[in-house]
């Protein structure tokens, strides 16, 4: 996967999801946790323009399973 995930490439990913499952951010600073996503922010005025999704709270720590498709230790 690209170091910049483009919206088309996460709109790819997500599009056959079941549309109401809950989404979060992986974090992993020193230990793993999950993220409530929080506003979704676009800058389209300047050079680049970006999409930025911010972090809305923490919502403990990662399952294990998610941790190993991560490679995560």
């Amino acid at each position: 996967m690209p170091h910049a995930l483009t919206v088309g490439q996460l709109r790819h990913q997500l599009e056959t999801l079941d549309h109401d499952l809950p989404v979060y951010l992986a974090i992993n600073p020193d230990w793993p946790y999950a993220h409530r996503i929080g506003e979704v922010v676009a800058l389209t005025e300047g050079h680049p323009g970006a999409v930025y999704i911010a972090e809305d709270g923490q919502a403990g720590v990662l399952p294990p399973a998610v941790r190993s498709e991560l490679a995560w230790p």
